[in-house]
């Protein structure tokens, strides 16, 4: 059996912003639910079954259910995980959304937090919790990045990026503490990527963009183009959709005082060609490649390299879902003038490790710099659009 990467373990710098999912300190998931009225008992006979399941997955700790003493159909569910990856790779799975589906005739409303475990009290009993703990607080940027993914009928690419380009943007001010900064759009055949940022309250920022009467024209509009079809006037099929379709943003890093509008920036969605089983790897592998490559960058200035100009990564993020590995950055110069820094693998290690979890195609070996080139030719993908909030 091949030896993993090991997650990165990022500390507060003053050089970085950070966030990442892929560290080996325990996790608490917190899922925050509205119960129908009179769905009580059917509530938690699907609640007792889930846990009899959940409690096989490898990775799962503990569970607690409870409800509010002063509002009885508000809901909560407490979850232990030994880290992130674990609870990642089970909350993607289709068995997940086997697992939940008697749960949905029984809610009006759910939202799920996740949380790095930092400190804890033993209360005098000297045992410890099993796993580890966040390590020391990460410095973000106030910002909250969210993608999803679907695929489109082949053939028909060049109709949906039209119709995914040329919409009338939707108003960014969602109330006093929520704003969408930034969405950004990239094919690669027929598959489609959106990436947007969020200051405030991400569901809020979503529900304000679902119901713009321009968003909703272009999800109608490209509906007949997906491969698998779905209704988002239905909850059910909208629910199924996101969950499938959504990418999670499990590493961010970027470098501090690099404006996101700065001139010589530049935004690239990168695709990588994952195995089958590899995607959590994969991920792990360019998360810690990418902090040593950030951290150089503030240590040669805070601006992305010791020579202005230079090509540098200024911000990437890992989004993930089971094998869909994308990386998100943001660089100055061109990809082909470092290929192994904007490939994410600046080493020959890195290099040998990435091209066993990933499908490298002929004259594209990761060893030398044209076959990098090459590689990151087919991983770039296409933009469609980048749009950003007037003061982002």
């Amino acid at each position: 059996m091949s030896t993993l990467p090991q997650a990165p373990q990022t500390t507060t710098t003053p050089s970085m912003t950070t966030q990442s999912a892929l560290t080996d300190s325990r996790l608490r998931v917190v899922l925050l639910l509205d119960v129908r009225s009179g769905a009580e008992d059917r509530f938690l006979r699907a609640y007792d079954e889930l846990c009899k399941q959940v409690a096989s997955v490898p990775g799962h700790l503990s569970d607690q259910l409870c409800q509010s003493i002063e509002d009885p159909s508000k809901w909560l569910i407490t979850s232990e995980w030994e880290s992130a990856p674990p609870f990642l790779a089970w909350v993607d799975s289709a068995a997940h959304r086997e697992m939940v589906k008697p749960m949905h005739g029984c809610v009006k409303d759910t939202r799920s937090l996740r949380f790095g475990i930092l400190r804890e009290t033993d209360h005098g009993t000297g045992r410890a919790g099993k796993g580890r703990l966040q390590p020391a607080p990460r410095v973000g940027d106030g910002v909250i990045r969210h993608a999803l993914t679907f695929t489109v009928k082949p053939g028909k690419e060049k109709d949906v990026a039209a119709i995914l380009a040329n919409y009338a943007s939707p108003e960014s001010r969602v109330d006093d503490t929520t704003r969408l900064c930034r969405t950004s759009l990239f094919m690669s055949g027929n598959r489609v990527v959106r990436a947007v940022e969020v200051q405030g309250d991400l569901m809020a920022a979503l529900r304000h963009v679902s119901r713009q009467p321009e968003i909703r024209a272009v999800e109608e509009a490209i509906n007949p183009y997906l491969e698998e079809a779905r209704d988002l006037d239905d909850p059910d099929s909208a629910r199924e959709f996101f969950m499938r379709a959504a990418l999670t943003a499990v590493h961010h890093l970027s470098v501090k005082g690099a404006g996101h509008s700065s001139a010589g920036i530049r935004r690239h969605a990168l695709l990588y060609p994952v195995k089958e089983g590899c995607g959590m790897a994969v991920s792990r592998l360019l998360a810690r490649q990418d902090e040593l490559a950030i951290s150089r960058a503030g240590a040669a200035g805070g601006n992305g390299g010791a020579r202005k100009g230079a090509p540098a990564l200024v911000a990437s993020t890992i989004f993930h879902h089971v094998d869909t590995v994308v990386r998100l950055v943001d660089v100055v110069g061109s990809l082909d003038q470092a290929p192994a820094l904007f490939a994410g693998v600046s080493g020959k290690r890195a290099a040998a490790m990435l091209s066993r979890l990933v499908e490298v195609g002929p004259g594209r070996e990761l060893s030398d710099e044209e076959g990098l080139r090459r590689f990151l030719a087919d991983c770039d993908m296409d933009p469609v659009t980048d749009r950003r909030a007037a003061d982002y």
